[in-house]
């Protein structure tokens, strides 16, 4: 074989470290942004957080910060020096020794020329500060109302029931180990066995003590409000609900509707999610009037305990982008602003980057000098895709705003079909960046927030020769069952036929796809006698 050397040109696409991460952090949600941000900050020396930088016109936001007087500074900082001594004073009557102990020695005075109080108080957004109420006597003591207001856990709600109960040490273990045992919906996803033997391992005996006493405990759980908690499975939630309204029941036919109900989430559980009103009468030995009765019943106790517990605010949607609505009638326009709260403010440590720059490099710590440059380019690049990644998104932002003001006016109905081709070729980007950019990015609107990819849809043909969104056809579908007859619910085909009448071409399966997408049954568990 001989060998030899050869010479050949290709091109090929190499992404840089910095398109690397400028791609990546386009598509992070809020969240993981934040988390990515954390992260940065931590690993590189040469980036800090800009606390000084207001939310600026740059960013998407028409205000600027209206610049605060000195002299009305000054007042602020004194009386809140002001309320603090007097604070100060009333604990030190009630614990004089601590206070001594808790009160720094160079506490701002009166008789000074007031410099100390136009000092930054470093405690003032630390941990150890208590929050600010809105409280005329200017107390920091935490608002009783606020606190009444505090949303409260399921299982803080059952404790403070359990307290009132006089139990052994043992039971009073038990039964707070099952509360802690319970999930969102307020079940006992394991049995009382797998709960025991988590805890007694292989030790019969302990097992046994440790069943005895979970059943005692569970008896008790079952009986503390809400209703239907502790239960292992719906069937028993519901009966739990019946079984308390049967006890305090007196109405001789109320009574027998709540014992029909009770056989039905005893013995046929699964044909209630049918509607199999005939069948369920033959297996409870009922009338079917009278388990009608027990369905309607049934659908008014409550399905999950814990659901009024739950924490609404970890739910909570921080839109990237705002539209605002400027104006009335013809001339109304929509303005499209970021949010300046998920915008991170971030900057180059100006000491670290001055004292680098002023460093000769000499031929000892090249090597040093070297890997301190790339943090401190590092740390620029990071900045530059952070705004880079910004502006992107109040581009695209914009762009759907652009096309889907029909439904910023009217809603879902007015949605026009847009792809993501379109948005690309305005803006001169590529679709697989318009897909980064619309996922887990959302825009609030004066119709709600909605995910950026919600704009987008397919059309479907109509018999004008355009194209309906499919958005809009949902909504269509969606009004028409709820303004139906719930006797005689329709079917996915009397949807599509209905669709057709309008001038929508929407064969029966598509109905059906776009009703498992609103989360609706079907016309069989729909009807309602």
């Amino acid at each position: 074989m001989k060998q030899g050397l050869s010479l050949r040109v290709s091109q090929h696409l190499a992404l840089t470290p910095q398109l690397q991460q400028s791609i990546r952090l386009l598509q992070l949600s809020t969240l993981e942004l934040n988390q990515e941000v954390e992260q940065m900050l931590v690993d590189n020396p040469f980036l800090e957080l800009d606390l000084d930088a207001p939310a600026r016109e740059e960013f998407g936001l028409a205000q600027a910060d209206t610049p605060v007087r000195q002299e009305d500074a000054e007042a602020e900082m004194a009386a809140s020096a002001f309320d603090d001594a007097a604070i100060g004073s009333r604990v030190a009557h009630k614990a004089d020794e601590q206070t001594r102990a808790d009160t720094p020695d160079d506490d701002p005075s009166w008789e000074g020329d007031g410099s100390s109080a136009l000092l930054p108080d470093d405690n003032e957004w630390g941990g150890e500060a208590g929050a600010r109420s809105n409280n005329a006597n200017g107390d920091e003591d935490p608002d009783a109302g606020e606190m009444a207001r505090a949303p409260a856990s399921l299982q803080s709600h059952l404790h403070a029931q359990a307290l009132g109960l006089r139990l052994s040490a043992e039971d009073r273990a038990a039964l707070a180990f099952l509360i802690e045992s319970l999930n969102d919906d307020g079940y006992l996803e394991d049995s009382l066995a797998t709960l025991a033997s988590g805890l007694a391992e292989d030790d019969e005996e302990q097992l046994e003590q440790l069943v005895h006493h979970f059943k005692v405990a569970l008896g008790l759980l079952q009986s503390l409000e809400p209703i239907g908690v502790g239960a292992h499975n719906l069937a028993e939630c519901l009966m739990l609900q019946l079984q308390a309204l049967l006890r305090n029941e007196s109405d001789p036919a109320r009574t027998a509707v709540l014992k029909v109900a009770l056989r039905i989430c005893e013995r046929a559980i699964d044909l209630l999610a049918r509607h199999d009103l005939k069948r369920m009468a033959s297996v409870c030995r009922a009338s079917v009037a009278l388990v009608s009765d027990a369905m309607a019943l049934i659908a008014r106790l409550e399905p999950k305990p814990g659901r009024r517990f739950y924490d609404v605010e970890r739910n909570i949607v921080v839109p990237d982008v705002v539209v605002v609505k400027l104006g009335r009638g013809a001339s109304a326009k929509f303005q499209v602003r970021l949010n300046a709260d998920v915008m991170p403010q971030l900057r180059v440590h100006a000491i670290y980057a001055n004292a680098l720059k002023g460093h000769k490099g000499g031929v000892t710590d090249a090597a040093s000098y070297a890997a301190l440059q790339q943090r401190l380019q590092e740390a620029r690049w990071f900045i530059k895709n952070i705004r880079q990644r910004f502006d992107t998104i109040l581009r695209v932002s914009s762009a759907i705003v652009e096309r889907q003001k029909n439904f910023l006016e009217h809603g879902a109905l007015a949605m026009r079909p847009l792809v993501l081709r379109e948005i690309a070729d305005e803006l001169g980007l590529h679709e697989s960046t318009i897909s980064r950019v619309t996922t887990a990015k959302y825009m609030a609107t004066p119709q709600g927030t909605f995910e950026l990819k919600y704009f987008f849809g397919s059309g479907l043909s109509t018999d004008s020769g355009g194209q309906a969104s499919s958005t809009a056809v949902r909504a269509l579908i969606q009004q028409f069952i709820a303004a139906e007859n719930k006797a005689t619910p329709l079917s996915d085909q009397q949807i599509s036929q209905t669709l057709k009448e309008q001038g929508i071409a929407c064969a029966r399966r598509t109905v059906a796809k776009y009703r498992e997408a609103l989360r609706i049954a079907p016309a069989s568990l729909r009807k309602e006698i």
